[in-house]
């Protein structure tokens, strides 16, 4: 009796990104594989992994999971791309992809940079190039880091351009999420890809709120100095930011949907929804941008006609440096004033307790202490009465002297 093999499990990540594109619930995963909550959250984690017979039953639920995501996806694309003509989608089709920003192309050649940094990290299912072609020596993390940098940094400060609407905080954000990247440069290098890690941190440090308490911030930047593309930039902010990310991700950088989804944090459907309230209220402000296409080329003139540049990586890595520097000093200053407080605490504290005095009460109904002083004639009547009488009671002993 032969039994049909048990397909692979994807990566964690991989787990994890299906479950959230088909909707459901680690508990709803774990129902039908029978297992708990927690179990699901340890595999979607890499903590564990299945075998036996949950591995079998969990590997069919995620196939399933990827047939009905990819069901979804085609039926939403094709929704969206409904209006197109035959003749705008062959040259885009034929073009190889959109152009504004870090696509496909400018992706492998990142992941590449960054597979050469860490060649025994990162799996690489691509044949073995021929000796003549492997590099003498494997890049160093620095240059690697530059690569990565060379190749993603000009495009992300001109889509975290469209994203604010302001120069200095694209620029800002860039440099914050490479930095953060080159502190953790181990994870990022093993991250399969490594331009959407910096470019995810990117956009949640410029879209987060608590830029509008900053001073530099509270003023608008000058706009544009075209009249359609100020247009188009203010239509762009009047978006929600979710809508602004996933128009930017799916129609600027050209991401496909179940991508943006999964970088967006969201379902499919819920991106699908995003994209399509987004393109619909730039299509009412500015009819001709309804065709998907006249919108991506005319958000590569918006994002061109700014000249933002990048700082080097060099600067970009100093910089980190000094802000880890900065911060492990800081936490060490921390401990030492803290490690100083308790022990000062404990040296001047009391070894015994010691019962607090409780404050004097008032007693109602006493009569108040009478000071002293002369006696009145009736006193000194009652004091010569008392004095004159016999008293009863057993007689008094007196020492007698022998």
């Amino acid at each position: 009796m032969t039994q049909s093999p048990v397909p692979p499990l994807p990566p964690p990540k991989e787990r994890r990104r299906l479950r959230e594109a088909a909707s459901l619930t680690q508990a709803q995963v774990a129902a039908r594989v029978g297992v708990s909550r927690e179990t699901v959250r340890d595999w979607e984690n890499g903590r564990t992994t299945p075998r036996g017979r949950r591995r079998e039953a969990y590997a069919h639920v995620l196939v399933s999971l990827a047939e009905q995501t990819a069901q979804m996806t085609a039926e939403i694309t094709a929704e969206i791309t409904a209006k197109k003509s035959p003749e705008e989608t062959e040259p885009q089709e034929a073009t190889g992809g959109r152009d504004m920003t870090v696509g496909q192309g400018a992706r492998e050649r990142a992941e590449t940079a960054v597979r050469t940094a860490v060649p025994a990290a990162v799996p690489v299912e691509d044949p073995a190039p021929p000796p003549e072609a492997r590099p003498e020596r494997p890049l160093s993390p620095a240059q690697a880091f530059d690569a990565l940098y060379a190749f993603c940094a000009p495009a992300l400060v001109r889509q975290t351009y469209l994203l604010t609407g302001r120069r200095e905080l694209a620029r800002e954000s860039v440099e914050r999420a490479f930095e953060l990247a080159w502190q953790r440069w181990p994870e990022v290098a093993c991250d399969p890809d490594p331009a959407g890690w910096v470019r995810a941190t990117a956009y949640d440090f410029a879209l987060s709120p608590w830029h509008r308490f900053r001073p530099r911030y509270r003023h608008p930047e000058p706009p544009p100095s075209d009249a359609s593309d100020r247009a188009l930039l203010n239509v762009l902010l009047e978006l929600t930011a979710p809508q602004r990310r996933a128009l930017l991700l799916y129609d600027g950088v050209g991401l496909d949907l179940p991508e943006t989804a999964a970088e967006t944090e969201a379902t499919t459907p819920a991106t699908a929804n995003r994209l399509l309230n987004a393109r619909a209220a730039v299509a009412a402000r500015l009819p001709d941008l309804s065709d998907p296409t006249e919108l991506h080329h005319r958000l590569v003139e918006l994002a061109s006609t700014e000249r933002l540049r990048a700082a080097k990586p060099a600067v970009v890595r100093d910089g980190s440096e000094r802000r880890a520097r900065f911060w492990t000093r800081a936490a060490i200053a921390f401990t030492v004033a803290l490690i100083g407080t308790t022990a000062l605490t404990l040296r001047t504290a009391p070894t015994q307790y010691e019962p607090p005095v409780p404050p004097g009460e008032t007693v109602l109904g006493v009569p108040p202490r009478v000071a002293p002083g002369p006696l009145s004639q009736k006193e000194q009547k009652l004091r010569a009465k008392l004095r004159a009488k016999m008293q009863h009671g057993p007689e008094r002993l007196a020492p007698q002297p022998q």
